[in-house]
């Protein structure tokens, strides 16, 4: 995974560097579990678990944006929120917290943070309020977005606006099918089951039992594979779920590149 990231992280134009995010969360499995998600969105992420190195990298890395765990080993987050301010670092900064107190989000908008999100957090949800923090922080964040693509193979998708091409030629896909792929890229070389996939992109609880995505899986190898029957990258993992094979997951700068 960690290969994977190192060459997705840099989905860029050809005039733009990449936004980096600093990430301060020291629960591992969430952490990176949103730091490859926003890799695949196109940003370079930073990972601090503790008040101390997230403060260095704060200093260092010159982040776009900072998404702040509260809840840290040894020091709270709140001091970091506080340290970051009061030195006039003032990028959007994203507090998340366990705590559902409405005390402890006043606490935190009034040391200056931008946002607030109590976990568990819907990713889809956390990663539309990193778009729309940073859409009003910088402008020209929404054109930048918009050169970014993401090709798997002879597949090359652009997420901001919801284009694929396969092998050159435009791909038309309905909303729910450009939604089952992105989530698929999300977790690639992953097994993902009927019940993520069911929660992620329907909002269908994970207990339910549906065909659903047997059949929209195949509507997109048919439009996606060379052979349907045999796909390369839309791969089946019996009794489990499915897998994108990312052999060929890769960043692809600018519009219209070819491969």
């Amino acid at each position: 995974m960690a290969d994977l990231c190192a060459e997705i992280q840099n989905v860029t134009s050809e005039t733009k560097e990449p936004l980096r995010i600093l990430l301060v969360e020291d629960n591992v499995h969430f952490a990176t579990t949103l730091r490859n998600n926003l890799e695949i969105e196109g940003f370079v992420v930073d990972l601090a678990t503790s008040v101390v190195e997230g403060r260095r990298l704060a200093r260092t890395r010159r982040p776009a944006l900072v998404i702040l765990d509260i809840m840290l080993p040894g020091r709270s987050g709140y001091e970091l929120l506080n340290e970051l301010r009061t030195e006039g670092i003032d990028v959007p900064l994203l507090v998340l917290t366990a705590r559902r107190d409405e005390e402890d989000k006043l606490r935190g908008f009034g040391m200056g943070a931008d946002d607030f999100v109590t976990k568990p957090v819907s990713l889809l949800e956390l990663l539309a309020r990193i778009r729309a923090l940073l859409r009003r922080a910088r402008p020209g964040f929404e054109q930048m977005m918009m050169s970014r693509w993401i090709t798997f193979g002879e597949v090359e998708v652009q997420p901001a606006t919801r284009t694929v091409r396969c092998r050159g030629a435009l791909v038309n896909l309905r909303p729910k099918e450009f939604d089952l792929l992105v989530a698929l890229m999300r977790r690639p070389d992953r097994i993902v089951s009927r019940a993520e996939l069911l929660r992620d992109v329907w909002g269908y609880n994970a207990d339910a039992v549906s065909r659903t995505i047997d059949t929209h899986i195949a509507v997109l190898r048919h439009k996606l594979e060379r052979d349907p029957l045999y796909p390369e990258y839309l791969v089946t993992v019996r009794a489990a779920g499915y897998m994108l094979k990312s052999k060929a997951l890769r960043r692809a700068p600018g519009a219209g590149s070819t491969h």
